[in-house]
């Protein structure tokens, strides 16, 4: 199912595509291309930089050669710029088909994935928060791979809390910004792949108000005009279980020089540019690791023969009931994962040409997107080696890999739980309420999924707070289900193709354990337990 004829076939059924994504035989030539790179260089390399992993020795990060190697290819071949504007190097393509491309590389080595999304996620907020002279400076120099970027947020006492972020940020005399504090969690915080990495910093300015609107985002180099080093010391690298070969560091800044992208205290608000891309990336690598484990899964039953009458040549495995249920649940789930996230694209981009309501919709989707496609990697793991037995625990087999690489993906750029207190307390009970009513009417899910969900959500509506929070989740998973019913439905009627023949069964069943996870959602006794 991750071939550039599946993904192509799946954003020709997307909703609010803009017409330069409609061209299925250029969609089918670029993803080709990517297909070749991925399922060669990187399939290769991206094992053997797993195996080494990266390596922190005398105060600074170098990574295997085989991430140079790939690095390299990526580069040259223009897959760092997909969806950037041609004005600054990019390729100016479609975001649909940057993400379809990125999954196919994401599926090989999704550790190498975490570069290019920080650089792809830097240059959509240096788009929309900084000044047209900032933009040319940095812009091609992230756009061509020259240069790395990061997110920097999180500290030590400020994780999901963002908030609580202490990170200082002063101005000198000589009318330099400079910060002092410490950050963690920061993938790719430092490397050997570019000679200059810029991090995209929140820190707060003394005077601020407490919280996030006292919060200024700075744009601060590794390196200095001079070329000399900034003041920043990587601290460690994390031991992870997953993602050896992208490197997770620990930064202490004593006194870094950095320049002002934000207004002081509009700083979140800016960073949300890079954040809302970190999250639909989090869609491509969760969608992209759960089709390559539901491959691998479907590959190996149908060449591995047990079972049957012993005076008879041994079936494969598929045929044993059990095993077919199995396989059906990661095709489901994989396609759901893949089906949100390329819509959520198409919305994307409109959004970022000016269609407002396009940009709204998002907003209420990618909640949903971030969730199940960080989930369906692990799961869609987790039934792929239950297919493939005692071999898929071993490293012979990627799948062991895809499990260990993907179990972040449900915790970092906000963990499920936040996503769901987003989605329900923002969207559907809040500001974006309008919107979630328009996307529903837009995706059009059948009414055996559409009707509980109204109801639930009715039911919430005259909820207290702390019923509404414990009933978030239950609430994400239904409305997921119905925006992949409903693009499910859309792609049969645009292409005259059922994409999976059962989906309606497969929904049914997911739905009704569903339904009865969320019967305990009586406000008044729930309010009185948690009361």
């Amino acid at each position: 199912m991750l071939t550039e004829q599946a993904l192509a076939g799946l954003i020709a059924g997307l909703h609010g595509l803009n017409h330069d994504c409609t061209d299925f035989e250029t969609n089918i030539a670029v993803l080709g291309e990517a297909a070749k790179l991925a399922r060669g260089m990187l399939t290769q390399n991206g094992k053997l930089a797993d195996m080494a992993g990266a390596r922190f020795e005398n105060g600074r990060v170098t990574l295997p050669p085989e991430q140079q190697e790939s690095w390299r290819a990526l580069r040259e071949g223009g897959w760092t710029s997909l969806a950037d504007p041609a004005e600054f190097g990019g390729q100016a393509l479609p975001l649909p088909l940057a993400v379809a491309a990125q999954m196919l590389f994401d599926a090989e080595d999704v550790a190498l994935g975490m570069l290019t999304l920080n650089q792809r996620c830097a240059v959509r907020l240096l788009r929309k928060a900084a000044p047209a002279q900032m933009q040319a400076l940095w812009i091609p120099r992230l756009t061509s791979g020259e240069w790395a970027a990061t997110i920097c947020i999180s500290e030590p006492d400020a994780g999901s809390d963002v908030g609580r972020i202490r990170s200082l940020a002063t101005q000198g005399e000589d009318g330099r910004w400079r910060i002092t504090g410490q950050k963690c969690w920061i993938s790719y915080g430092d490397h050997d792949l570019a000679p200059n990495i810029l991090h995209l910093v929140l820190a707060r300015a003394p005077g601020q108000k407490p919280g996030t609107r006292g919060l200024s985002l700075f744009l601060l180099p590794d390196r200095k005009e001079d070329g000399s080093r900034n003041k920043i010391e990587i601290l460690r690298i994390e031991e992870k279980m997953g993602l050896h070969a992208s490197p997770t560091c620990v930064l202490a800044l004593d006194g870094a020089e950095a320049l002002p992208i934000s207004a002081e205290g509009q700083g979140l608000r800016a960073m949300f540019g890079m954040i809302t891309g970190m999250r639909l990336g989090v869609g491509s690598q969760g969608s992209a690791l759960a089709a390559k484990a539901c491959d691998i899964a479907w590959a190996y039953a149908a060449d591995r023969c047990q079972g049957g009458p012993a005076d008879a040549p041994a079936l494969p495995i598929h045929e044993h009931a059990e095993v077919r249920r199995l396989l059906l649940d990661a095709r489901l789930t994989a396609t759901g994962a893949m089906l949100l996230t390329l819509q959520a694209a198409a919305w994307m981009q409109g959004g970022d040409e000016g269609d407002e309501a396009a940009a709204a919709r998002v907003a209420v989707l990618l909640p949903v997107v971030k969730t199940f496609a960080a989930e369906a990697a692990f799961d869609t793991s987790s039934l792929a080696m239950q297919v493939l037995g005692g071999a898929g625990y071993t490293r012979e087999w990627p799948v062991e890999r895809i499990m260990r690489d993907s179990r972040v993906f449900s915790i970092f750029e906000g963990t499920t739980a936040i996503q769901a207190l987003d989605l329900v307390l923002r969207q559907l009970l809040g500001s974006g309420a309008g919107a979630a009513a328009e996307l529903l009417d837009i995706l059009a899910p059948a009414p055996a999924i559409l009707t509980p969900l109204r109801t639930l959500l009715a039911k919430l509506a005259e909820a207290p707070p702390l019923a509404r929070e414990q009933a978030a989740l239950p609430v994400l998973r239904l409305f997921g289900l119905a925006c992949i019913d409903g693009l499910l439905r859309r792609h049969k009627a645009v292409t005259g193709e059922a994409l999976l023949a059962w989906h309606e069964a497969g929904l049914a069943a997911k739905l009704n354990a569903l339904l009865v996870a969320t019967e305990w959602v009586d406000t008044k006794a729930l309010h009185a337990s948690l009361t």
